[in-house]
């Protein structure tokens, strides 16, 4: 196992957790295509510079925006919580301190010089 790649305990959680193709042609690892994904967004990289042993980038790219769009990652960001919650490792309470949300200086949204209302300057011409 590899740096930025699942080990064999997170392999088997996330596994079943991912959807099955039975339609076309055979079909990249989808463990090698997840550590490609894993490694792409913890190096930081593009998706041209993913490591070929992961294979294509086009690949990996597709089966991204594939199993984002189908929930995947979000199924198993929930598992990952619920087994978390469940062993206790999750504290749930959540502060927010006021004083360090900035609003943008136009958020206001008060006029600039004067009143709220405009007066009418007559008539319109057509």
């Amino acid at each position: 196992m590899r740096r930025h790649e699942l080990s064999d305990a997170e392999w088997e959680f996330v596994r079943p957790l991912l959807p099955e193709s039975s339609r076309g042609r055979k079909r990249l690892d989808d463990r090698r295509v997840l550590n490609g994904i894993v490694w792409k967004f913890r190096t930081g990289t593009a998706w041209r510079d993913v490591p070929e042993r992961y294979g294509p980038w086009a690949t990996l790219h597709t089966r991204f925006r594939r199993w984002a769009a189908d929930g995947t990652f979000d199924r198993m960001l929930r598992a990952a919580q619920a087994q978390a919650d469940a062993a206790g490792d999750v504290d749930w309470l959540v502060s927010l301190d006021s004083t360090v949300v900035r609003a943008h200086q136009h958020a206001a949204g008060a006029r600039k010089g004067g009143s709220a209302t405009r007066p009418s300057a007559g008539p319109e011409v057509a």
